[in-house]
């Protein structure tokens, strides 16, 4: 292992890992977020008691111009992660995505926290690296327990080899323990049990935070009925409550799966919310009221401000809420299906925030 250093402090929230390594700060958030306006935007809308708990890893695709989507909407998170484990090793050996894209984030007032995974190359392990210095000294190693952690002895060995590659302490590293999808009730115990044997072997090393993340959001919603909401259940909140609430950090993947949907959509999309609850989302897809995607919308949005599930603060919850009360009061502007994953992801960062807060004393 090499030896330790010590990581830059910085005044804000993340400077909490600094004092107490191995143990997230209270109310702190990894969404793993895909590349898209609807996300980028979502955080853009943050306010800044929320933007400092909150750092989203975005998984990047090709052909994404990440970069610009950032330009037009600054998120308002001091920091992003990025996941560059689709990203081939470039010909030219002048070239590093890591590095190049850390550079490009500098000058919008970004920071790189850049994301590992245990298969990357030595190269690209020393590019991780020298990117994480350049910003905060921060990485996070993103391991997932059915591939890369069968056994206390493989996961040691996977922890090795990423830290010397990388040049970085435990101290340094945020651990992300993966489950993926969790897309039933048995499903869920089974990844929960593996991740009770991950915990105990991550409890060994002094990590900067230990966080679990799953996501359980079907990857198709088109078979659902549509017009009425319709639950699906938050397998993976569930799992990170039962696995100890407040003692490791919460991440997931937002309001959409882990499981990427292969080919493209050729038809138009319904007017669509992803609601979330404590224990369920609630999915919204209205195809009444005529063909107008506004009435519709109009219609959806009326629908939801006036269910059990629109919360007391009303528009106040987040800005998705106050976009989604504005168009209850109108028929006019639809949005888009950017529009509709920005309103459900703004909605879902609020109330997951709300659920991991420290539990004051009565």
């Amino acid at each position: 292992m090499p030896g330790r250093q010590h990581c830059s402090e910085h005044m804000n929230n993340y400077s909490w890992y600094m004092m107490h390594p191995g143990s997230p700060p209270a109310g702190m958030y990894l969404p793993i977020l895909r590349p898209r306006r609807g996300e980028v935007t979502a955080l853009h809308h943050l306010d800044s008691r929320a933007a400092g708990q909150v750092l989203p890893i975005f998984e990047w695709e090709p052909g994404v111009d990440l970069t610009g989507l950032i330009r037009q909407r600054p998120p308002r998170t001091p920091a992003i992660g990025v996941d560059f484990g689709t990203v081939d090793d470039p010909a030219d050996a002048l070239r590093s995505p890591p590095l190049e894209l850390a550079e490009r984030l500098v000058d919008l007032g970004v920071a790189l926290v850049p994301v590992i995974r245990s298969y990357e190359s030595r190269r690209r392990l020393a590019e991780h690296g020298l990117a994480a210095r350049m910003h905060a000294e921060r990485a996070v190693l993103r391991l997932q327990p059915h591939a890369d952690a069968l056994n206390p002895a493989q996961a040691s060995a996977v922890a090795e080899r990423v830290l010397r590659g990388t040049g970085l302490t435990p101290e340094c590293v945020d651990l992300v323990i993966d489950l993926a999808e969790t897309a039933c009730v048995a499903h869920a115990d089974q990844v929960e049990e593996r991740a009770k044997r991950v915990l105990r072997w991550a409890r060994g090393m002094p990590w900067r935070s230990v966080s679990v993340a799953a996501g359980a959001m079907p990857p198709n919603l088109d078979d659902l009925p549509t017009d009425r909401p319709i639950p699906v259940g938050r397998w993976d909140a569930r799992i990170w409550a039962r696995l100890g609430a407040g003692e490791i950090g919460y991440a997931d993947y937002g309001v959409t799966s882990p499981v990427h949907r292969l080919g493209v959509q050729h038809h138009r999309q319904l007017p669509t919310l992803r609601y979330t609850a404590d224990r369920d989302w609630w999915i919204y897809r209205w195809a009444r009221r005529g063909g107008r995607s506004d009435d519709r919308c109009y219609d959806l949005c009326r629908t939801l401000v006036t269910s059990a599930q629109w919360p007391a603060e009303g528009a106040r919850y987040s800005w998705g809420d106050a976009e989604i009360a504005r168009r209850a009061r109108s028929a006019r502007g639809a949005g888009s299906s950017s529009s509709w994953i920005a309103w459900s992801t703004s909605h879902h960062i609020a109330h997951v925030l709300r659920s991991i807060a420290p539990r004051r004393p009565a």
